[in-house]
């Protein structure tokens, strides 16, 4: 696979310009040297070292993530202006998000399926439009003609009585405040964790989200917010297993209920 696209170089000039700033002028500013900030302004470091990226992100207030892969120059002076308040994309799901998508030839957005074999590269291509494009693609009437969605497989029996092994269609959130807690989604991790698929609760005052699983032998834990890549809001799932069938007790303790409703019903009209 062709590695992804980056923008860092090209983002520090366009915020160096933004501030009127020389190259000498920032580069006494982060302790540098105008020749080392010269040959990244020009893209010719490849891999600038980590002290380095952690005093631009710290200088502009923007984290590493969002000068690598958003083209800052694409952006409305609002949006700017809302990263260098502090909003950051990457730390908060906000509508700044970029998401790589296909379309079909009439221009509509296709639903792309992340196969098994494709989820170690989607961390590193799920922002590079060629990455995105190679994945295999399909329509689905019934679903809503707005959104952008996008199928992934899922992997063991945490999430029964969804049957294991099913392929989860989902809708992709750019706002993850938004999101109600409980409410089903496929995470994308960064590290091997690749995707989860969990109940998620976004715990904004912690900068967390909660992952709960709907099978109770699996026990809930937090990931930090700084950790997920994407966010995609189950809409639908598709499998070959039929889903398996009520339990006798949960059958039991169904028809206790709804004669405890009928007798309650006729009590209140004995004594009406």
């Amino acid at each position: 696979m062709t590695s992804a696209k980056h923008f860092f170089g090209k983002n520090i000039r366009f915020l160096r310009e933004r501030r009127k700033l020389t190259q000498e002028d920032l580069a006494q500013n982060l302790s540098i040297t105008r020749v080392k900030l010269g040959a990244i302004e020009a893209g010719r470091t490849e891999n600038p070292a980590s002290n380095d990226l952690l005093q631009f992100s710290d200088f502009f207030k923007m984290s590493i993530d969002t000068l690598f892969r958003v083209d800052l120059s694409k952006l409305s002076e609002l949006k700017i202006r809302e990263l260098e308040a502090g909003n950051d994309i990457y730390m908060t799901g906000s509508n700044l998000r970029v998401l790589a998508v296909s379309v079909d030839k009439s221009n509509k957005e296709n639903i792309e399926y992340v196969p098994i074999k494709a989820k170690a590269g989607y961390r590193d291509g799920y922002a590079d439009p060629d990455f995105i494009a190679s994945l295999p693609k399909f329509t689905l009437p019934t679903l809503p003609q707005t959104g952008t969605f996008r199928m992934f497989p899922t992997i063991g029996d945490s999430m029964l009585p969804i049957p294991e092994g099913a392929d989860v269609i989902c809708e992709f959130i750019e706002d993850w405040t938004s999101i109600k807690p409980g409410t089903l989604c496929v995470l994308a991790l960064k590290g091997e964790q690749d995707f989860v698929f969990k109940k998620v609760t976004i715990k904004s005052s912690v900068k967390a989200a909660l992952l709960e699983s709907l099978n109770q032998d699996y026990l809930p834990y937090e990931v930090a917010v700084g950790e997920i890549v994407e966010i995609w809001k189950f809409q639908s799932y598709v499998s070959t297993q039929i889903p398996e069938s009520v339990s006798d007790m949960l059958h039991l303790s169904i028809t206790m209920n709804s004669v405890l409703q009928r007798l309650k019903v006729i009590e209140e009209k004995a004594f009406s």
